[in-house]
């Protein structure tokens, strides 16, 4: 089992056989022989997606890349501890900013790696995701919502997944919308009310007020804060959403129709992410619903919209 704090490790590049590292940094390889990996996107950011640094539609790829291989391909990058860390990307460099601790993450089709970069193989279709953040708050943010369609489109770990559109209540106009922008992006859901057990090979997108699903395991995880589901945003128990700042503190409180679309899974390895489509009543789930689409949510962490249809990036200012 993964720990919060050795996932975030994992998540800042860790891992991986000297050897390899040492062939990767010097000869800029992959795993070697093989066909390279189709449609690959690479993106670099920091500050929670804030800043973008690079950005591949179509990175340089030879051979089977791993997740390092192809940073090291398409950027310049330097390591430390041996190896097993990316130290900086481009000269942005890991370690303590403002007195907090700041470090390179990375993130396949959406979901924070179990392991590190140079173990991670690259599949086809993948969209591989670093940024540079402050982790004082959240030693890993599991799951993220700025490379959508992913993972609902290519899966995790090379393997597409059935999707399910859980919704309260099922007959909603959100859960329309929901299942309307999946299919125009390419992927086929099943529609069914909240499921009382998850099943674990399948990506679970549940829709509904935060009163509808704040019973539920990954809602409760959000509930506990950043530390606990890696989405900066709580709400309150007066039903407004409280969007917070990558130092956990309370930066703007949404009231009135507000929506949230987010992301988090438990830190078991292999666990599967959760998409939380919710809001402050049923309007503001619905201004949630219109927001999923790559161009509401590209390199974002998780969003918050507000009754005007604003859409706003989690953790505040990000």
């Amino acid at each position: 089992m993964w720990t919060g704090v050795a996932r975030g490790a994992a998540g800042r590049a860790l891992g991986g056989t000297l050897a390899l590292l040492a062939t990767a940094a010097l000869a800029g390889c992959g795993l070697g022989a093989g066909s390279p990996p189709s449609g690959v996107r690479l993106t670099v950011t920091e500050g929670f997606g804030a800043r973008t640094l690079r950005s591949f539609s179509a990175p340089k790829v030879s051979g089977q890349e791993t997740a390092m291989s192809l940073l090291m391909r398409n950027a310049s990058v330097a390591t430390r501890y041996g190896g097993g860390f990316v130290q900086s990307v481009d000269g942005h460099a890991g370690g303590e900013e403002g007195g907090q601790p700041v470090d390179w993450f990375y993130y396949v089709n959406g979901v924070q790696a179990p392991k590190g970069a140079s173990q991670t193989v690259v599949h086809p279709g993948d969209r591989i995701w670093w940024d540079r953040h402050d982790w004082s708050q959240a030693g890993s943010v599991p799951a993220v919502v700025g490379s959508f369609p992913e993972p609902f489109l290519n899966g995790v770990a090379g393997k597409r997944l059935p999707v399910r559109v859980e919704c309260a209540p099922q007959s909603s106009a959100p859960c329309a919308t929901v299942a309307s922008r999946l299919r125009e992006a390419g992927v086929t859901a099943g529609i069914s009310g909240i499921e009382p057990g998850a099943d674990p090979q399948t990506l679970r997108v549940l829709v509904g007020p935060w009163s509808a699903l704040k019973g539920g395991q990954a809602a409760g995880a959000l509930a506990q804060g950043p530390q606990a589901s890696g989405v900066y945003a709580r709400f309150a128990s007066d039903g407004s959403l409280t969007l917070l700042d990558e130092r956990g503190q309370s930066a703007r409180t949404l009231t009135g129709d507000a929506g949230l679309v987010a992301a988090t899974a438990s830190h078991e390895e292999g666990e599967l992410p959760v998409w939380l489509i919710t809001g402050t009543d049923e309007p503001g789930v619905e201004l949630a619903a219109r927001a999923l689409r790559g161009a509401s949510l590209a390199n974002r962490f998780a969003v918050a919209v507000t009754g005007q249809g604003t859409v706003l990036a989690t953790p505040a200012g990000a």
